[in-house]
């Protein structure tokens, strides 16, 4: 079984590209000499390297500054699998393979010619096979007959039940050299502008390798015209015998048919020729191709979509987390994930449970977004934002008069959201009153305006999310039982950031991407010892903390990337785990730089000017390099008098 490898781009410059891979091997990086060109500043010149080794593909880094990625994991080297994502800087590759039945890679080559003199043209409606009637009258029943209706017959049924489109296209041409003496074949797929989009190659003696040289303007003409062509004397044609390829191949007969689906559609044709002296291709085989492309067109078009869908979901499945916000291929968040595709489309009742900064609210848009309802409403509700009183108002809306400054009607959220989502964060926080009032809610689907007397019928689905312990809650009193119980219909715990560690790369990378886009910059890079930082952190504000340092460092940073001494100072007063490898490079390049700096200093005599100058720095980039390398008491003790000092505690 042979694979066809390629990388599908899901971001950076090369996005929504599709790259076949060699069977060599080839290098994605900055540099135009790579087979993948980035032009991506987080990209290394030479950033890592892609070889086919006994038809399997191994992924090496080349020591590149940011690191490559494997499912969001930092690896040297590793064999890869169907559906594994790269990431080299801020790009992102999706590997995938694709099943080939043809034991070697089949190739077309186009040649050009100027004509098809001395050729055989048909229209798919003159095609006496797709005739029963005119079939049962004109034709005898010979042999002949009887066995081309029972190859058509064994086509028909063959083909409609197959739905992987490399195995169609094998199936099909195998069983058409069953009753035409083709040696070679060949279809070809076009998109809707009428450009070849696919080939597939076959050749009647197994082990062969599947190469057709097709002539170009026979292939247009037949997609172009949607007519029928055969040639039965290749190299008695004034036009085809200059065609070199052919002559090579010592084709002796050709034809093509097209494959035509509904409102007379081309979507590509099937391609035979010969090199037999005794059994050219006849105007009988030209009819009989002719037939057999007229009911296969349409499963070939089929299975060319299925496959589209499925490289789409696989495709949407990794991005619709992204878009979402849901950033992470941890086994963690895959669980989660496996729970939103589940669950998005019913309209059960969902609890989400997660401390604060973890993504309770993007889960529950992401199960809108997956629900029927995704057309409709979504309200989001914080409950310990508002006050007791005005919630009961927010909620359920109030009649005029109500109570004191209630002059006109107004509906609350769960009339306006009538059809969609109702989001209700933080639910552990509501009174004890207003939960009565939500029971019957999620109990009846109505409820009374605040004042008001009249029944409201609301069809709605509630999503609630807590981070705190309902079940302790209800045991203190504070949060009622059955509420608990209608809520936990279906319960989702969004990890913390801590509990994911592996997903904190992928996660900064797509902050800063964020971040860029929103304050109108361009993206830059995270150092190693910036993102060992980052990874050695506990992140008690988890997802929400890691966004807001990252913001920190885009836009404070002056350099061309994100520096360790660019994010913020709670991240960096906590010191590196001593046993990490990664810890013990940061240690190293501190100390280093506190001697670049205290050479610097020495060399121009405490003058910080002079020395940032020296350094190739600006002075203000020095002061905050000195406050956060802890180099100001030492400077002080050396220089108390210098020509000028380091800044104040406030600076």
């Amino acid at each position: 079984m042979r694979l066809r490898p390629r990388l599908v781009v899901l971001s950076g410059p090369l996005k929504d590209s599709t790259i076949p891979l060699p069977e060599g091997e080839i290098t994605i990086g900055r540099e135009a000499s790579n087979g993948i060109a980035v032009t991506d500043p987080s990209v290394s010149r030479k950033h890592c390297r892609l070889s086919c080794q006994d038809g399997r593909y191994r992924m090496q880094d080349l020591d590149s500054r940011n690191g490559t990625l494997v499912n969001g994991s930092a690896v040297e080297e590793q064999w890869l699998r169907h559906g594994d994502v790269i990431a080299a800087g801020d790009s992102s590759f999706l590997f995938l393979e694709e099943e080939e039945l043809a034991p070697i890679a089949s190739r077309v080559e186009f040649e050009d010619a100027q004509g098809t003199a001395e050729t055989t043209v048909i229209h798919p409606r003159d095609v006496i096979y797709l005739q029963p009637d005119r079939l049962s009258r004109e034709l005898p029943a010979t042999s002949r007959v009887a066995r081309n209706l029972n190859a058509l017959f064994k086509i028909s049924r063959i083909v409609p039940a197959i739905r992987d489109l490399d195995e169609l296209q094998g199936q099909l041409l195998d069983l058409i050299f069953e009753v035409v003496p083709a040696g070679r074949g060949a279809i070809l797929l076009a998109d809707k502008e009428g450009q070849v989009s696919s080939t597939f190659a076959r050749t009647r003696q197994a082990g062969q390798v599947p190469l057709v040289k097709v002539s170009r303007t026979i292939i247009h003409k037949v997609l172009e015209q949607g007519i029928a062509i055969l040639a039965i004397d290749v190299p008695g044609s004034k036009d085809l015998r200059e065609v070199e390829s052919l002559a090579a191949s010592d084709v002796r007969s050709l034809l093509c048919v097209p494959l035509t689906v509904f409102q007379r559609r081309v979507i590509g044709c099937i391609y035979l020729d010969s090199d037999s002296l005794s059994n050219r291709l006849s105007e009988e085989h030209l009819q009989l191709v002719t037939a057999i492309a007229g009911f296969s067109a349409v499963a070939l078009e089929n299975a060319r979509r299925l496959r589209w869908l499925e490289e789409e979901n696989k495709r949407l499945t990794i991005e619709i987390s992204q878009e979402l916000g849901l950033v992470g291929d941890s086994t963690r968040m895959q669980e989660v994930y496996q729970f939103i595709k589940q669950v998005g489309p019913t309209n059960s009742t969902v609890l989400i449970e997660g401390e604060s900064g973890t993504g309770k609210e993007l889960a529950a848009k992401a199960l809108y977004r997956c629900s029927p309802r995704a057309s409709k409403r979504f309200m989001a509700i914080n409950c310990a934002a508002i006050p007791d009183d005005l919630l009961e108002s927010e909620l359920f809306g109030h009649e005029p008069g109500a109570f004191t400054g209630a002059i006109g009607l107004k509906k609350g959220k769960l009339e306006i959201a009538d059809g969609g989502v109702v989001f209700l964060d933080e639910i552990g926080e509501m009174a004890l009153a207003l939960q009565v009032r939500l029971l019957r809610v999620l109990q009846e689907r109505e409820f009374e305006r605040v004042g008001g007397t009249r029944s409201i019928k609301v069809d709605i689905r509630l999503i609630a999310a807590t981070n705190c312990d309902l079940d302790q809650a209800v045991r203190d009193g504070r949060f009622r039982e059955d509420l608990y119980y209608r809520l936990n219909v279906l319960r989702v715990k969004m990890p913390a950031l801590q509990d994911r560690g592996e997903d904190i790369q992928m996660l900064a990378r797509h902050f800063v991407q964020k971040c860029a886009r929103k304050c109108n910059m361009d993206p830059r890079p995270i150092s190693r010892e910036a993102m060992d930082c980052l990874m050695n952190y506990d992140w008690p504000g988890n997802v929400r903390e890691l966004e807001n340092a990252i913001e920190h460092a885009l836009l404070l940073g002056d350099s061309d990337m994100i520096l360790r001494e660019d994010l913020p100072e709670s991240l960096l007063e906590r010191p590196s785990a001593p046993e990490s490898t990664e810890a013990k490079y940061s240690l190293a390049v501190k100390e280093f730089k506190k001697q670049l700096i205290l050479n610097a200093m020495e060399q121009a005599r405490g003058n910080y000017t002079e020395a940032a100058h020296v350094l190739g720095v600006h002075p203000n980039y020095l002061h905050r390099l000195i406050r956060q390398l802890e180099l100001k008491k030492i400077l002080k003790e050396r220089y108390p008098r210098g020509p000028s000092g380091p800044p104040g505690e406030d600076d």
